[in-house]
């Protein structure tokens, strides 16, 4: 957000940015504020738009989320075989 208010040298608040997208504003705010909060390609897709700018630039992907840590608990290695 920072780098389009300096370009659009005006404050962009997410209420705009939810205006604008229709991106529902708590979900903005989980974004912004949630560590590993997941969303969808249309969200992703919708705020590259709005900022003019590629998929890195909104989203980074981190490795060992809670995919990866829930996929370990289902492994059958980790299963208790009663």
């Amino acid at each position: 957000m920072a780098q389009k208010q300096f370009t659009d040298k005006k404050r962009i608040t997410m209420a705009v940015v939810a205006e604008a997208t229709g991106i529902h504003r708590t979900t903005l705010s989980k974004i912004a504020n949630v560590r590993n909060y997941k969303t969808s390609t249309v969200v992703l897709d919708k705020l590259c738009t709005y900022f003019e700018v590629s998929l890195p630039d909104v989203a980074e992907y981190v490795k060992g989320g809670d995919d990866e840590k829930e996929s370990k608990e289902d492994s059958p290695e980790n299963t208790d075989n009663k």
